[in-house]
């Protein structure tokens, strides 16, 4: 029996499962510049080298104070100014304040900070309408991170929230795992580059070009070896040429056509874990590994193959990148708007656009056409409707889940 005639259907989340079983974390290390470290993941926790604050500040424009002093009088005397970056030198004395902007270090003696909307100025007589307690509107120092802290740890995938805060730390260089390099190629004698004419039976090469967009997304370097013909000795080639990547995704040549010969060479070469998945669209599905790379064969279909993808291929690509703290797309329930068709039998992923209601609830109606190759569904939805495997038609009225599209769609 050949991989691809495995009989019976594995449910999606039981193949998402065998996949990350196996797939264990690339090792490979390297330092990169901060500038550079957007999409990596890092490859060990970044503790801070400093206190930030690493003084204490203030946190608004007034008067710098002992709380204390105001016990019995509302009125003291100006002994100063400190600016962020000229800081006051000299000590606030008993019965002083010190004129301060927000973020200024604060003078030494002073514990308080009153806002200058709180006060009445004649000359260096200051006149305090109100009291307050000794800290108020003060930052110590380590308010935020403490030295030694652990500010960001080992997995996790760099983005702009956190390159700001690496940068207020001074820190410019990471240790980050290499990014997982993925070839991928199209098969079939049907398929001919964009920007040139079709003939008859001939149509456009469109799944390299969203796989290629995803996989990017995805934090993925790319190896694309172009469109590959139904030919066994190509398919050979190809196959051996992929071998230098750490994964190998394919596109077409795993169903069951006379001309797949995909699956012959699989067979021949390589080892598969599972073939056909309880999933629509998507059912010819195909994961195993070809010597040392990983493969994952999506159908030939331009939806199923972006969905399958989406579903099965980006999280493995997530733990292969050491991204730990990698979250599956966002599920919420919504109420159906239109008709679902759908049979029992395989989860399904149709396509669906989401909104929210006058009243605040989460309605979703369908794209239409939700057809494996009508990839105009996917340019018009903004989400997953995520029909169970068991489900049949959904009407109006019905409650569904619905997966928002994360980053990568975007």
């Amino acid at each position: 029996m050949g991989c691809c005639d495995t009989p019976g259907l594995m449910p999606v989340a039981d193949a998402l499962t065998k996949i990350l079983e196996q797939v264990k974390p690339l090792e490979a290390t390297h330092t990169v510049a901060l500038n550079d470290a957007m999409g990596l993941v890092l490859a060990d926790d970044i503790r801070s080298p400093i206190n930030v604050p690493p003084f204490a500040n203030s946190a608004m424009d007034g008067y710098a104070l002992r709380a204390a002093d105001l016990a019995n009088t509302d009125t003291l005397t100006l002994a100063g100014k400190s600016f962020a970056g000229i800081p006051f030198e000299g000590v606030c004395q008993q019965g002083q304040c010190i004129r301060i902007m927000t973020g200024a270090q604060m003078p030494d003696g002073a514990d308080t900070v009153i806002m200058q909307e709180e006060t009445e100025v004649d000359g260096d007589n200051i006149r305090f309408t109100a009291k307050a307690p000794a800290g108020d509107n003060v930052r110590p120092i380590g308010d935020d991170v403490c030295q030694g802290d652990v500010v960001v740890a080992k997995g996790t995938r760099i983005t702009a929230r956190e390159m700001p805060l690496l940068a207020s730390l001074g820190i410019a260089e990471l240790p980050v795992y290499k990014r997982p390099t993925v070839a991928f190629f199209s098969t079939g004698d049907e398929l001919r580059p964009v920007g040139e004419p079709l003939e008859a039976g001939q149509i456009y090469d469109s799944n390299r070009y969203g796989i290629r967009a995803l996989l990017e997304k995805f934090g993925c370097d790319v190896m694309d070896l172009g469109i590959i013909p139904d030919s066994p000795e190509k398919l050979r080639e190809a196959f051996e040429t992929a071998t230098q990547a750490d994964v190998l995704v394919t596109s077409g040549g795993v169903s069951v056509g006379e001309a797949d010969y995909t699956k012959d060479i699989l067979d021949e070469q390589g080892e598969i874990g599972f073939w056909k998945i309880a999933m629509k669209p998507g059912k010819p599905f195909a994961f195993g590994t070809i010597k040392n790379t990983w493969f994952c064969g999506l159908p030939g279909n331009p939806v199923s193959a972006m969905v399958t993808l989406y579903q099965l291929v980006q999280p493995m690509l997530a733990k292969l990148a050491g991204h730990n703290q990698y979250q599956p797309p966002q599920r919420m329930t919504a109420e159906a708007t239109t008709v679902f068709k759908k049979r029992p039998g395989r989860a399904d992923y149709q396509r669906g656009i989401y909104s929210i209601n006058a009243e605040g609830q989460i309605e979703v109606a369908t794209t239409g056409n939700q057809g494996s190759g009508a990839f105009s569904s996917m340019h018009q939805a903004n989400c997953f409707v995520v029909l169970e495997q068991e489900r049949g038609r959904v009407m109006p009225g019905e409650k569904v889940t619905i997966e928002l599209f994360n980053h990568s769609m975007y």
